[in-house]
């Protein structure tokens, strides 16, 4: 379904489904952000108040992980909004399929 780490193929491997006609735009990725971001920002807050590690341990373990989370999470939200979209055959406003 991906072609890359976030990227949809133009076609489906196994069923052959073209996929380049489905538009899930950034919508998951700014949502994505916002909530993780704010998931983050708060286990560092507890971290920096239970244990007070220097601020280079901050940066070490919550730069990564949060590129991990949001990348890894965008997978499966941009998968799970084609799906939807797939199944509502959802398009967009005006465009006719011949």
């Amino acid at each position: 379904m991906f072609d890359g780490i976030i990227r949809f193929a133009d076609r489906c491997r196994a069923c052959q489904l073209d996929l380049s006609r489905f538009n899930v735009g950034d919508g998951p990725a700014a949502f994505l952000t916002l909530v993780i971001g704010g998931l983050m920002v708060g286990l560092a807050m507890w971290l920096e108040i239970a244990v007070q590690p220097p601020f280079i341990v901050h940066v070490i373990l919550w730069v990564p992980l949060t590129i991990i989370a949001i990348l890894g999470g965008l997978r499966f939200s941009k998968a799970a909004l084609l799906r939807a979209e797939y199944r509502q055959s959802a398009g967009e406003a005006g465009r006719r399929d011949p």
